[in-house]
């Protein structure tokens, strides 16, 4: 009989590490019955309906609609949802992805309902518990039978915390199956004729991190560094919501620079063409530093330190911080020649997800 694996998802980042491994699961129905429950964490139409469609991934089996709220709130929220459905239809093998609240929620419930749970992209640590999604990672890591790692500072960060080797598996990347799919139909979008810019004549930015945009000083810093960027050419902004609303509570205006373009967020494939046709990438975000290194795009990391850290070892991502002078200096590395090139790390081929199933295949009657 298939056994019943229940995939957990609830924002943007999930859609994308889903997709792949939804697609494989449903390819192997002799084995297994993958349920798809999405939490609703993000809930806007351009950080959720339309990544489903553009991944063409199936419609959710369960929908919780939590929306927005405090990381306790939220959290909680979805604890109570997980729970009411895991009584329901008790599932064989629960599988969440990345840091995210609807992750963390997960973990806890299939922990206290003694269901096994597998954590897809384990093992990550920016060793900043100030990160909400810091805490989420070591307390899924902790209570997951099985961990499936993108690199090897996972498997270097889980063994020094005690995780038995048997429990874990080097699977590669999946978020790199989704763009090594997607990457041809991304560059038919015309987002770059829409935004009347060319190829590699302009940046990407993103923030969302609450402590760069919560912070009106910290996020003063960070937006003149990005202005003096787009001295030298347009910087392309999709806005988060968070961000928007911290942008607008704040005081800050654009208006009157043309070269910063603040534009609403887009879907996968626009954004996928977006970074894969820039001259450089600014961000905050842990998957943009992947998927920048996979297309070997200069990125600049407005942070202090990465989860990611094979990006900047291998990769094109380097480390900039949070301080004007640092970000400056790294996007004039990148117009003078100097970023590093970089490469594309070991098993980030488009193939994690069949890696993935070809292991619990393995590891069948252990769930």
């Amino acid at each position: 009989m298939p056994k019943k694996i229940m995939l957990i998802i609830g924002a943007r980042p999930n859609f994308i590490k889903a997709a792949p491994l939804m697609r494989e699961l449903s390819a192997h129905t002799e084995k297994f019955d993958p349920f798809l429950i999405h939490t609703g964490q993000h809930y806007d139409h351009n950080l959720s309906q339309l990544f489903f469609e553009q991944l063409k991934m199936p419609q959710p089996d369960i929908y919780l609609g939590v929306g927005s709220g405090s990381h306790a709130r939220q959290t909680a929220k979805i604890m109570t949802g997980l729970e009411e459905e895991f009584e329901k239809n008790r599932p064989d093998l629960v599988i969440v992805f990345g840091d995210v609240n609807s992750t963390l929620a997960a973990s806890i419930v299939t922990s206290k309902m003694c269901l096994k749970l597998a954590h897809v992209e384990a093992g990550l640590r920016s060793f900043d518990n100030t990160m909400p999604e810091e805490i989420n990672r070591i307390v899924t890591d902790r209570l997951s039978d099985f961990l499936f790692i993108t690199e090897k500072s996972g498997s270097e960060n889980l063994h020094k915390e005690g995780v038995s080797e048997d429990k874990v598996f080097f699977v590669g990347n999946i978020m790199i199956d989704s763009l090594v799919k997607n990457l041809e139909l991304a560059r038919e979008s015309k987002i770059i004729e829409q935004l009347g810019i060319k190829a590699k004549e302009y940046a990407v930015l993103t923030l969302h991190r609450p402590a760069n945009v919560d912070n009106k000083d910290r996020l003063d810093i960070l937006l003149k560094a990005i202005g003096e960027v787009s001295q030298k050419l347009p910087v392309i902004f999709p806005c988060h919501p968070r961000t928007k609303n911290a942008l607008s509570k704040f005081g800050f205006n654009f208006e009157s620079n043309d070269n910063f373009k603040i534009i609403d967020p887009v879907g996968y494939l626009d954004f996928l063409n977006l970074q894969a046709n820039a001259r450089l990438v600014l961000t905050d975000s842990g998957g943009i530093q992947e998927e920048t290194t996979y297309l070997q795009i200069p990125c600049i990391t407005i942070r202090e330190n990465t989860e990611r850290p094979i990006t900047a070892e291998v990769g094109t991502n380097v480390l900039a911080g949070l301080e004007y002078d640092k970000i400056i200096k790294a996007a004039n590395n990148v117009f003078n020649g100097k970023h590093p090139k970089g490469r594309i790390p070991d098993l980030w081929d488009g193939h994690t997800a069949q890696r993935i199933i070809k292991t619990l295949e393995e590891i069948y009657d252990k769930f």
